[in-house]
């Protein structure tokens, strides 16, 4: 599984600021209806409910927020850099400014384990944040989040 294969370069937005978790996530779905018609009040009500299970805030900044769907039919993945970090619930309790979502299958099983592996193995990566926080054109973040992933698996 490659990363370019789970996310499009419209799928890579950059925000100044975001009021709240729930808005982030109404941003996730419209960008995920815009990058992949899915309809996006599915895909947030998918993402909250997920969430209300525990927080997917991993922590240095980086939410993994995830959810399955009916009505997709691959893994699809979203990505969001805000410029001005949000509470997210995170394990270390800091504030998140880079969120990659993932929208699977009901019935994705591993593939929907195997995508949040890599995309948790490719944002845990200090230089690969850096990089990610450093830039704020999105064809740019797509460029380095899928040069990343591709690297980490040669």
């Amino acid at each position: 599984m490659q990363l370019s294969t789970l996310i499009t370069p419209e799928a890579v937005r950059v925000f100044g600021t975001m009021s709240s978790k729930k808005r982030l996530f109404q941003e996730l779905g419209e960008v995920a209806h815009a990058a992949y018609a899915l309809p996006s009040g599915n895909a947030v009500d998918a993402l909250q409910e997920r969430e209300s299970l525990g927080p997917t805030g991993v922590g240095q900044g980086v939410a993994l927020p995830h959810a399955r769907l009916s009505g997709i039919d691959r893994v699809r993945g979203a990505f969001i850099r805000l410029e001005k970090a949000i509470d997210f619930g995170a394990v270390d309790r800091q504030p998140v400014d880079l969120i990659f979502a993932l929208f699977a299958p009901l019935d994705s099983g591993v593939d929907h384990l195997k995508a949040l592996a890599l995309v948790s193995r490719t944002l845990r990566d200090g230089t690969v944040c850096a990089k990610l926080r450093a830039n704020t054109d999105p064809a740019t973040l797509h460029a380095v989040l899928t040069e990343a992933a591709a690297s980490q698996a040669a």
